[in-house]
């Protein structure tokens, strides 16, 4: 594998930006992990399995204790925000799906618990169930449905509020290749049509080159590469 082209953030505002951030999982360390993704791009995370992409992205949505350094989000500084307060979207990788709720309470959930108009609920619901492809799934519950609907439900979920940043942990290892590229297409449609800046994590190169704006490269608890997208 190669890596090609310098990704730069001249002249565009920095929407992710970690400053030296140490994080500590169980025995585990991260130290001095610094990244930027600006507004607007499609930013990849990637690394094999186990080499902590996983509690980086835990961290910058609050899932995870900042030991040192800062992480910004447009700007702000959010490192001792609750994941509430940081205005940002998450699909876990095993999507956490309610098994008692339709779909359609999935896309209106975060909405209903902000207390939006039922109006507006439902105007929501039926623009992100359209733009997923999900609209004859919405009285469905999780159980029956495909790996690829899911994925479409946990991620509406996450958008359904608009938030300005989409964190995705590994969100197409657990499907089959068709249905992997038809997702990508989406995540690539869904990101363009809403402007979401994203962080992706991600252990497939081919994943990688497809999704990726800029592209970091994760490896012995450190980032080894940062810019362009990978020639497989």
């Amino acid at each position: 594998m190669v890596w090609v082209g310098q990704g730069t953030l001249l002249g565009k505002l920095r929407m992710i930006t970690l400053e030296n951030v140490a994080v500590r999982s169980g025995q585990f360390w991260l130290r001095d992990i610094s990244m930027e993704i600006a507004d607007g791009q499609y930013g990849v995370l990637m690394g094999k399995t186990g080499c902590g992409k996983t509690t980086v992205l835990e961290a910058v949505c609050g899932l995870r204790t900042v030991v040192s350094g800062r992480i910004l989000l447009h700007g702000s500084d959010v490192t001792s925000l609750k994941p509430s307060g940081r205005g940002l979207g998450y699909v876990p990788q095993d999507l956490a799906l309610f098994p008692t709720l339709t779909v359609r309470e999935h896309l209106a959930f975060a909405l209903v618990l902000r207390h939006v108009a039922q109006a507006e609920i439902e105007r929501r619901v039926t623009e992100l169930s359209e733009l997923l492809g999900i609209a004859p799934l919405l009285e469905r519950k999780p159980h029956g449905l495909s790996g690829g609907e899911a994925q479409r439900v946990a991620i509406g979920r996450a958008l359904s509020p608009a938030p300005k940043v989409l964190c995705l942990d590994e969100p197409l290892s657990a499907l089959d290749e068709a249905t992997r590229d038809e997702m990508v297409e989406l995540l690539k449609r869904v990101q363009r049509e809403s402007g979401v800046t994203v962080l992706h994590v991600t252990h497939n190169g081919h994943e990688a080159k497809k999704l990726a704006d800029t592209l970091h490269v994760f490896e012995s608890g450190k980032i080894c590469f940062r810019g362009g997208v990978p020639i497989i």
